[in-house]
């Protein structure tokens, strides 16, 4: 008689598979067979690619002249530590009594991969294969997937894609990761006093550290802007006061005026109290109500969790990484209590819109099965609600049911079963399957409803705007509300406000100065950064103008944790674990450098997503394998003969002298023996013995290599469109002052003066104080 076969992605899915399909028979090693069916297992990926001295030995050894490396046929081999289970797989597909193969692994492009390189090595023909799809693992779910399963060839497009996939990270790892390394790498091991250096680079990695590291930079050579707000505290009928913030509108005096940043207030504290003056002399301390505007405001609850999504949160609220939320959520899915996490989509499919009050009704026990907290004892109450008003018919008709907006999963939600298992959930585990339950839930409930009052208060010219927003109608904010409303104190202000009407004459009690200053951007934390990787680089505050944008992004769902977690075990980046926030190490900015100046396209975040579009258009079949890959190998080929052209034409040293180095040596090569000093611009203010030099790229202390960390880059000031000079030099080590420097503002593209100093730690780094800008006519 014949049997079924089924090949899970793990052991935990098989053993799964097994109770569900009722497979009771014998559990070998390796597999489990009944008389009907044998289910067997993957432990993740049993296949991999050859390393290039599999196609020749002379590969083994990484040489300039035999790149680039594009074999036209791949090699793929068993990888060594799961060769046992391999060759069990490999026994159970060539059984004769084996009819029919179904396809259990994890439903995406990854899972995808993991079968067919097993498959591809097994090579069995005349076996009909089927692939089971499935979004969560619930008994009625691995039942529909099996009596649904199409037959393997319909996913072919999708196999496609992730050997595509595959190759194009080998084909640029290998490559790039030699070239670069045999081209610099020796420049780097020696700038930081290790025996040797292997540049890493990666079509995904590279183009995050990049982020990383721009982003850092960024921060650095951000010069604060200081500007003067006007506020204004007002009385009506000597009782009722309120306050107004002024904005030069078009009207005023000052509109559009060169004195303002932008219109909110003065850049100099002096034409603020100027202007202040003005109006207390020439108002008689008198104001008018120009107008008075009331609107209601309502909100949407937000789309359901995808993976980015509940990563960022998670980031945010439990300070976790991306993996370990991924981790934590993959054992929730394995538990049966969420649907499939590896997910970019965050909406429902109309099949599971048709089918929701299965999930919603399974969530009724969890008053019963769950020991909830305190505030999260509520839930039942809302899940109550929901079904006895029928809050869940029509979901198919709102923004949250979108087939169009969903490739291989739907969204992220609660199954409403294996709900027997939160006891044993580690805190995080159950504080995130909360976070879905809410999130879930709260597509069900009403818009919030918000009312909003604005006033204008006129006084001569100018305007002062007061305005109050406070939340009338919760809706669905009584789900996912933390507690913090600040409703009384709200409440009250916008009752007197409602007294206001236009035309009233108002007292006005003082006009006051408040400083404020522009932020640096801020760092990315792990949350925020799978976010920036999810829209191609562009980190979107605002979640339904992110939803709108939505396109490729940079790497997967599946692979965007494992890349940063990679970023960090090589050194390149630095997570803190109490703020989640990420910074580069030493390390990841000089091979940012590295790559900056030879294969800069690796660093733009929408070529790295166009990459992961393509990879899409071929499993959707807009594309064909081979047009990729030519484009593929024509991108390797061009940027390696562009590095070698450089390696030619250019020396090392030079071309990478800006790179940092941990001893503070900048990145020049000496002969050995000691060097002739020539040209010293004057003393080191560090070590105070040696002189300083200059190469290409810097100025230098010829002490550099007993420790001397004194290093001025010459593009230092270069986002203030001023050069570092050799005169400078000379003058701040003479003087230690440089006064009257033209420079220009990059963030408001202003002309300035300031003063030019070395910072206190004696490291080179220059410091911009007393800045002033050049008066322009009003």
């Amino acid at each position: 008689m014949s049997k079924s076969l089924f090949i899970t992605e793990k052991p935990s899915v098989a053993l799964e598979f097994a109770k569900v399909l009722n497979i009771k028979g014998t559990k070998s090693n390796g597999f489990i067979e009944s008389e009907k069916a044998v289910v067997t297992w993957c432990v993740g990926h049993l296949v991999n690619m050859s390393y290039p001295e599999k196609y020749d030995e002379k590969l083994k050894k990484w040489k300039l002249e035999d790149l680039p490396f594009l074999p036209k046929v791949y090699k793929y081999e068993v990888i060594k530590s799961a060769k046992k289970q391999f060759d069990i797989v490999k026994r159970q597909m060539k059984r004769k009594d084996i009819a029919t193969i179904y396809v259990c692994t994890d439903s995406g492009r990854e899972g995808e991969y993991i079968y067919r390189l097993v498959d591809e090595m097994v090579g069995v023909k005349n076996k009909v294969k089927k692939r089971v799809w499935i979004d969560s693992q619930t008994e009625e779910e691995i039942r529909k997937g099996v009596k649904n399963a199409k037959p393997l060839s319909e996913y072919n497009k999708l196999s496609d894609a992730a050997y595509l996939r595959a190759k194009e990270d080998y084909l640029m790892g290998i490559n790039f990761s030699r070239l670069l390394t045999l081209s610099f790498g020796r420049k780097i091991s020696n700038d930081l006093g290790k025996k040797y250096v292997v540049i890493a680079v990666g079509r995904v990695m590279t183009c995050v550290l990049g982020m990383i590291v721009k982003r850092e930079r960024e921060i650095r050579d951000f010069v604060k802007t200081p500007y003067y707000k006007i506020l204004s505290k007002f009385q009506f009928q000597e009782s009722l006061e309120y306050d107004g913030e002024w904005k030069a509108i078009e009207g005023s005096n000052y509109y559009l005026s060169n004195l303002l940043f932008k219109d909110i207030g003065f850049r100099e504290k002096e034409k603020a109290e100027k202007f202040i003056e003005e109006l207390k002399i020439n108002s008689e301390m008198v104001a008018t109500i120009e107008e008075v505007k009331r609107k209601k405001e309502k909100k949407n609850p937000p789309l359901l969790y995808n993976l980015a999504e509940l990563q960022n949160e998670c980031s945010k609220k439990l300070k976790l990484s991306p993996d370990e939320t991924l981790e934590i959520v993959q054992g929730l899915y394995e538990k049966k209590m969420l649907t499939y996490p590896r997910t970019d989509a965050r909406v429902l499919s109309k099949a599971v819109a048709k089918e929701i009050h299965k999930n919603i009704k399974g969530l009724l026990s969890m008053n019963k099965a769950c020991n909830l907290d305190g505030k999260d004892q509520e839930i039942h109450a809302f899940i109550k609600k929901i079904i006895e008003e029928g809050l869940y018919k029509n979901l198919e008709k709102t923004k949250y049911v979108n087939d169009k907006a969903i490739t291989d999963h739907y969204a992220i939600i609660p199954t409403g079963q294996g709900l027997a298992n939160f006891n044993r959930l580690s805190d995080y585990a159950k504080e995130i399957f909360i976070l879905v339950v809410r999130r879930f839930l709260a597509i069900f409930y009403p818009q919030a409803v918000f009312s909003k009052l604005s006033i204008t208060t006129k006084v001569q010219t100018e305007r002062f705007f007061t305005s109050s927003k406070v939340c009338i109608e919760e809706g669905y904010l009584e789900i996912l509300s933390d507690g913090k409303k600040g409703k009384d104190e709200k409440g009250r202000n916008a009752e007197t406000l409602k007294k206001l009407k236009k035309g009233q004459d108002v007292k006005i009690l003082d006009l006051l100065i408040k400083e404020g200053e522009t932020s640096p951007p801020k760092r990315y934390n792990s949350g925020s950064m799978i976010l920036a990787m999810e829209n191609a680089g562009k980190l979107i505050e605002d979640e339904g103008l992110r939803e709108q944008i939505k396109g490729s992004g940079i790497g997967t769902s599946a692979t965007r944790a494992e890349i940063l977690k990679k970023l960090q075990k090589i050194g390149y980046v630095k997570l803190n674990k109490k703020t989640q926030i990420l910074t580069p190490a030493q390390m990841g900015e000089m091979i940012y450098d590295v790559v900056n100046q030879s294969i800069r396209s690796l660093l733009n975040p929408a070529l790295t997503a166009s990459w992961e579009k393509g990879l899409m258009m071929v499993a959707n079949g807009e594309i064909n394998t081979d047009e990729y890959m030519e484009k593929l190998e024509d991108y390797i080929r061009k940027n390696t003969q562009k590095v070698l052209r450089l390696n030619n034409h250019e020396n090392n040293s030079n071309t990478f002298a800006t790179i940092p180095s941990s001893q503070g040596k900048t990145g020049h090569f000496h002969k050995k023996g000691k060097s002739k000093i020539k040209k010293a611009l004057g003393s080191c203010i560090a070590c105070e013995d040696g002189q300083i030099l200059e190469n290409t790229k810097a100025f230098y202390c010829s002490n550099w290599r007993d420790g001397c960390k004194f290093t001025v880059w010459k593009n230092s000031l270069e986002l203030y469109s001023q050069k570092v000079t050799p005169k400078m030099i000379k003058e701040l080590l003479e003087k230690g002052i440089m006064k009257d420097v033209d420079i220009v503002l990059p963030q408001t593209n202003e002309k300035c003066k300031a003063s030019l100093e070395f910072r206190k730690g004696k490291t080179g780094t220059l410091e911009l104080k007393n800045v002033t800008r050049i008066e322009m006519k009003e």
